[in-house]
């Protein structure tokens, strides 16, 4: 070859590469690969504590891992669903998913209002087919055959005098393409409810009230885009939190299981509304203007006083402690910052059914209140070092001491309802003057829930569809028979995909129409088939092209 000849490959321009880039963007391959892009960016969020779930313990971490952790809050790992990175595999997915399903869904809407293809000229050639002779002219049975594929929900349509064509199954398509639509919406839903929506946990004792405002919440986490400041002022409290437990121990259920939780509350909608009571119990959550009041746990609050040398209260209020077993061990702390000379911390149980076991030590043995305690040790020192926030249930000791005995033994305190201890040293007292219960709440607002409900819905119903339903052609073509009065039919049968049931459908039909006219016998096998060199193509339908399949192909990549 001259080198004049040699062959030289078109270059592309500026929209040759969009259009390029679009194209892979846009294809199915591109979008589950970004599905599963999704799913792995999603993994540091479970591997390390997130900033808007539990900001303490966050930065508990990034102070213990000097150099990894501010690397890591760099990238985005310690807030990994409002990182930047986490936002463009989103958005991509979610440009990918519309830029693949509306134009196969435009494509699909032309194959639906289209006729079905002409038959072959040999449909018994075709993965499932039929041929056999009746006593019938060539009129009679198409339109017998075009009765009989309407009876079972074809679209048929004749092409000629002598064929006639059917399909079913568009839903399977339909459903297919429903289900991808559904996903987008889910996609706008999840979007809608992050980016305008919050969530806040709060702990009430019984008792209590709770007004809508951020400094009332233990942890709250906003969307970007809202104003904490705009909160709906509704206000609530806890009069009265019912729990049961089962104390029956032949009865069927476990001896010490939950039976029921319930909260009753006084609400107010706005500061100047009147009240309205209500109860909350666990999956019936109470809903308030622009946020739903969940109930989600409950426990124990014991009332503590602390008091300084001279008999004044510094500390006095129901205090959460948080279960840790069935029988609502509990655990939790107290911060006293006005002690003197030192702030003092207490740490320990609250048992609600307390005894002490000579292997495990202190436990309760039922969840009930029936015999509380608390079990405290006491540390003093420097309560929050280096002032890194931390968590009310937490006693970071790494600038305490813990007190100790005139033996020289660690001091454990054991208090009952009613009792005080004196703290040596001349340090105070602290009393055990009651047992209130607390709810803990769970208050969101998510806009975009129902969105999103409905939405997975509809994509459940649209795999539903796409699964069960099989897309199916199926072509009758008749030609005159051995004897005159007699007309040779063939029946064959396609489908989009595995279809173990269309041969058995080729021969229901090819049944109906020998009952209709009376078989005599079958057709006799083409004795020239093997070397007829058409008789590849005439087993297939004519070559038109098929608008469907085309689109399924270019949207695949």
């Amino acid at each position: 070859m001259a080198a004049d000849d040699a062959i030289t490959q078109p270059t592309l321009g500026p929209v040759g590469w969009l259009r390029w880039m679009w194209r892979q963007l846009t294809s199915m391959r591109t979008a589950l690969f970004l599905l599963l892009l999704l799913a792995i960016g999603a993994v540091p969020g479970s591997i390390w504590p997130q900033r808007s779930i539990d900001a303490a313990r966050t930065a508990d971490y990034i102070a213990n891992h000097p150099k990894a952790g501010p690397w890591l809050d760099r990238f985005g790992f310690f807030e990994v669903y409002a990182s930047p990175w986490f936002a463009a595999i989103y958005l991509l997915l979610f440009i990918s998913l519309v830029g693949c399903v509306l134009p196969r869904s435009k494509v699909h809407w032309k194959a639906m209002r289209s006729a079905p293809p002409k038959a072959p000229a040999r449909p018994a050639r075709l993965p499932s087919g039929a041929t056999f002779e009746v006593h019938a002219t060539g009129e009679q049975v198409v339109a017998a055959s075009r009765e009989l594929l309407r009876g079972k929900r074809f679209r048929t349509v004749s092409h000629d005098d002598a064929s006639v064509s059917a399909e079913k199954g568009h839903l399977k398509e339909t459903g297919n393409l429903v289900f991808h639509l559904a996903l987008i919406f889910v996609i706008v839903g999840v979007a809608i409810g992050h980016l305008f929506g919050w969530k806040g946990d709060v702990i009430v004792p019984v008792g209590r009230s709770f007004a809508n405002t951020l400094a009332n919440y233990d942890t709250f986490s906003p969307g970007p885009w809202v104003d904490p400041d705009s909160l709906s002022p509704f206000s609530l409290t806890v009069d009265q939190l019912d729990a049961t437990f089962e104390e029956n121990v032949t009865g069927r259920g476990q001896f010490g299981s939950p039976r029921d939780f319930t909260a009753h509350v006084t609400t107010k909608a706005t500061p100047t509304s009147a009240a309205r009571e209500s109860t909350i119990k666990v999956n019936h959550p109470l809903e308030m203007k622009g946020a739903g009041v969940f109930l989600l746990g409950n426990g124990y609050a014991p009332v503590i006083t602390v008091r300084d040398a001279k008999g004044a209260k510094i500390y006095s209020a129901p205090t959460p402690f948080l279960a840790q077993d069935n029988n609502y061990k509990s655990v939790g702390v107290v911060k006293v910052t006005g002690a003197q000379p030192k702030q003092l911390g207490f740490s320990g149980l609250f048992l609600p059914t307390a005894t002490i076991d000579q292997e495990l030590g202190p436990v309760s043995l039922f969840p009930d209140a029936k015999k509380p305690a608390l079990a405290l040790t006491v540390y003093e020192g420097d309560l929050f070092p280096g002032g890194r926030p931390q968590s009310v249930y937490l006693l970071d000791q790494s600038k305490m001491t813990q007190l100790t005995t005139d033996k020289g033994e660690k001091l454990r305190i054991w208090l009952e309802p009613g009792q005080t201890y004196q703290l040596p040293g001349g340090r105070g007292s602290i009393s055990f003057d009651g047992v209130q219960r607390f709810a803990g709440l769970s208050i969101r607002h998510d806009p975009g829930k129902f969105v999103t409900l409905a939405a997975s819905l509809l994509a459940l119903a649209g795999l539903i569809s796409s699964l069960v339903v099989r897309r199916r052609r199926v072509f009758v073509r008749v030609s005159p028979g051995s004897t005159p009065g007699r007309t040779v039919v063939a029946v064959g049968g396609l489908a989009k995909g595995d279809d173990d049931g269309l041969q058995e459908l080729v021969d229901r039909l090819a049944a109906d129409l020998g009952a209709r006219f009376d078989v005599r016998d079958e057709a006799p096998d083409d004795p020239d088939a093997e070397n007829d060199p058409d008789a590849e193509n005439d087993a297939e339908p004519d070559p038109e092209p098929d608008p469907e399949l085309d689109s399924r192909l270019d949207a695949r990549g």
